[in-house]
């Protein structure tokens, strides 16, 4: 794992929208496109803010997938994932995407969703899988402690009450209740499949989960502490969620 501290969030976005960008570039010139995976949450603002205005970035040839949504949500809900990727990812694409595979958090059968979304990654890795990581230090939204074995590629699971006073806490809920209790999420071992990890991880909240995740051991109990063992992770960090490390 590689780390890199930046001075402020600025600084931290256009750092990790640029490693983002070029992995990109690097898969579209080996084989003519590339596959990435979208993460969302208030840490990831400044990183879309910079990555859309990245050059030289053929997106028609960019297929991207959904890391993780909500069970029961509309996407014209406010908290809803598929809503904040359409508004502050896509919709700022100079160009559209190859394709776009959204989680559809409020399918009938969360179940077959996820079958569906497998059957569109046909076993693929992704090339660039961007991420950030919870105060709980859980990883999308695989809580501690997580599920370091299942195979599919994306797994109902359930949220504990750490992850949702998170959200709350964020602003994307009036009330704890409204949060769900459940979510789709990219499962663990899915995640480790990528090619390349860009984790952006800003905030003095996120500190104890950073030094954890990275200080620590490799645990379920610490869900994100699974990426000290993926060959290609860049986790890219502030002054203020890096000011635990040792």
């Amino acid at each position: 794992m590689k780390i890199w501290i930046s001075k402020d969030k600025q600084d931290l976005g256009r750092r990790a929208a640029g490693q983002a960008a070029h992995l990109i570039r690097e898969a579209v010139a080996a084989q003519g496109r590339a596959t990435i995976v979208v993460a969302t949450g208030a840490s990831q603002f400044e990183m879309y803010d910079s990555l859309v205005a990245e050059p030289d970035v053929d997106w028609s040839k960019v297929e991207a997938f959904h890391l993780d949504e909500y069970v029961g949500l509309p996407d014209t809900h406010p908290a809803s994932f598929r809503r904040y990727l359409a508004e502050r990812f896509i919709a700022k694409l100079p160009t559209p995407l190859a394709a776009f595979h959204p989680i559809n958090g409020d399918a009938a059968d969360p179940a077959a969703e996820c079958a569906r979304l497998a059957g569109l990654l046909g076993g693929r890795p992704a090339d660039a899988l961007l991420c950030g990581l919870g105060e709980t230090a859980h990883l999308a939204f695989n809580d501690p402690p997580a599920d370091f074995e299942a195979e599919d590629p994306y797994l109902v699971v359930p949220l504990d009450e750490a992850c949702r006073r998170q959200q709350l806490g964020e602003g994307w809920f009036p009330k704890l209740s409204a949060v769900p209790k459940q979510a789709i999420s990219m499962s663990v071992r899915q995640i480790m499949r990528a090619a390349a990890v860009v984790c952006t991880v800003p905030d003095e909240r996120k500190a104890a989960a950073v030094q954890a995740a990275v200080d620590g051991p490799v645990t379920p109990d610490v869900p994100a502490s699974a990426l000290q063992d993926h060959p290609n992770c860049a986790m890219f960090l502030d002054r203020e969620s890096s000011k635990l490390l040792k």
